[in-house]
């Protein structure tokens, strides 16, 4: 592993277990920040428009999915944080968008650890497999996804 931060800047591979939950995040959504990433990623109507968006199948303006990834993004650095960070990710599965995401929304995340991968090919890293949920401040999941998530394991 080849950096200049401190290895103890991570989080460790070994400091989560399977069912390990966490429960974080407080996210407002904005109709302003809806519009601005959908006019640079993805300028669809129902994303730009708010009286276009009321003949959608969503009834009413709301955020791109991406945008919505983006925002849980967010609120998943900003929980590492105070514990630490990780190396990065080879990459998500299963990525499913239950419900829009509307002006107003206040979002939050919910993750639980499902599998621990120790690398077979480099022994100094394992793999972290979390299921994440990200619910309204109703309760409702918007959105939910595995995790691949990269730490560095202790030597021996």
């Amino acid at each position: 592993m080849t950096t200049d931060t401190a290895v103890s800047d991570f989080i460790r591979f070994e400091q989560h277990e399977v069912g390990q939950v966490r429960e974080f995040g407080a996210y407002q959504v904005t109709e302003a920040e809806i519009i601005e990433f959908a006019g640079k990623y993805d300028p669809q109507f129902f994303h730009l428009d708010r009286e276009a968006a009321k003949e959608s199948l969503f009834g009413g303006l709301c955020a791109s999915g991406w945008h919505t990834c983006a925002m849980t993004m967010a609120m998943l650095v900003e929980d590492m944080k105070p514990r630490g960070r990780s190396l990065g990710s080879p990459g998500i599965d299963a990525l499913r968008w239950r419900k829009p995401v509307y002006p107003g929304d206040v979002l939050s995340v919910r993750t639980e650890v499902v599998e621990l991968r120790a690398s077979k090919s480099r022994p100094e890293i394992g793999i972290v497999v979390s299921q994440v949920a990200v619910r309204n401040q109703d309760g409702v999941t918007v959105m939910e996804f595995l995790s691949n998530g990269i730490f560095p394991r202790q030597a021996g």
